[in-house]
């Protein structure tokens, strides 16, 4: 992407936003009182307050640096989400089994890194795009594979890709572990700075939302 910076937002910062997904549905209260709803929305999208996380003058000098090397909304870039970074669940470590990919045909090379929502009723898979670089594991079967021997990751787009000669059999499940960023931006072109007001306590605003990458 020519309009996404493949660089993190201050770490530091970010682990003290606050935000989380969000969703877009149409509710509708018919004349039995029953509600006719209706997704809007294919995915969720997540927005972010940022302004939370800056502590000091020079967290939000920072700010303001990478919001002006941003161009605003212009460029993309990489944030962290302290609640939903890792494929594993619970806060446990990464491992080769965390999430499904798919399942190999004997061709296959290809496959996107996912995390799976639910599993009962309506489990929700998302695109994870933006992995961390050397956190990625793979295995097929259950017997994890060597990065850059049998399969390598495009940290750009969180697509795997395995050898030719690495390509799972056919019926192989093939499972990966992960950290990940989601891809965001600025969600304003104008960040309304008072200094005065924020030596007082008073916390700046800081949009930042989820893109599509």
């Amino acid at each position: 992407m020519t309009d996404f910076h493949e660089t993190r937002f201050p770490l530091d910062i970010s682990l003290n936003g606050r935000g989380g997904p969000e969703r877009r549905t149409d509710v509708v209260t018919l004349g039995s009182n029953r509600e006719s709803r209706n997704a809007r929305w294919a995915h969720s999208r997540r927005r972010y307050e940022a302004g939370y996380g800056v502590k000091s003058l020079a967290q939000l000098a920072a700010v303001i640096e990478f919001f002006e090397e941003r161009r605003g909304r212009l460029f993309g870039f990489r944030w962290r989400d302290r609640a939903d970074f890792s494929s594993a669940r619970s806060g446990g470590a990464v491992s080769a089994s965390d999430q499904t990919l798919g399942v190999g045909d004997g061709a296959r090379t290809q496959f996107q890194l996912l995390k799976t929502y639910g599993e009962s009723f309506a489990p929700y898979a998302r695109v994870i795009a933006k992995p961390v670089a050397d956190s990625v594991r793979v295995a097929v079967s259950g017997v994890e594979k060597t990065c850059g021997v049998d399969f390598g990751v495009d940290t750009t787009s969180g697509v795997v890709t395995f050898a030719p000669s690495a390509a799972p059999p056919t019926g192989a499940a093939v499972t990966a572990g992960f950290l990940f960023d989601v891809p965001a931006r600025f969600d304003a072109d104008y960040l309304e700075i008072d200094v005065s007001s924020f030596e007082a306590g008073a916390i700046p605003k800081i949009p930042i939302i989820e893109i599509v990458p």
